[in-house]
């Protein structure tokens, strides 16, 4: 059986790219400055905008590069996780429920285990602006469908 995959949507790699970007532009002037306070040198003119503008749009593209390499992948051995740097893989086995949940502005899949410890998927999920998914509820759906199926009985053909 082929594995599906559930990635961010590519608004949601962008816009999350942009935030990290935004995140080290901010890091990044605030040591310029703290730098330039110790120092009372002055940096040249081109390099505020390079600063401030570079983070967010390096993250951007980051952001949707790195897209294929994060999400969730279901297939008969279990749920996979996917970042780039590392994959977590949960039996079917060991999955004891599936539930979509709100946490802080996101409404996230969350697996739980039957150690009692739980999981928060990397995709499917939606919140506000960028992060909306209009396919969400149908992905819950299905990953919903495929558990059961494992857990219950039966691989759907």
């Amino acid at each position: 059986m082929d594995a599906t995959r559930f990635r961010p949507t590519w608004q949601q790699a962008l816009a999350h790219g942009m935030y990290l970007g935004v995140l080290a532009a901010a890091v990044g002037l605030l040591v310029t400055l703290g730098a330039l306070g110790w120092t009372r040198a002055t940096p040249p003119h081109w390099a505020w905008p390079l600063l401030a503008f570079g983070p967010p749009l390096a993250g951007a593209v980051a952001g949707v590069l790195l897209r294929p390499r994060l999400g969730t992948a279901v297939d008969a051995g279990g749920i996979h996780t996917m970042t780039p740097f590392r994959e977590g893989v949960e039996p079917w086995s060991r999955v004891v429920d599936l539930r979509a949940e709100r946490r802080g502005g996101r409404t996230v899949v969350s697996v739980y285990l039957e150690s009692g410890a739980s999981v928060q998927l990397r995709a499917p999920y939606s919140g506000e602006f960028f992060a909306a998914d209009p396919q969400f509820e149908l992905k819950v759906f299905a990953l919903s469908h495929l558990w059961r199926s494992h857990r219950f009985g039966g691989v759907p053909s």
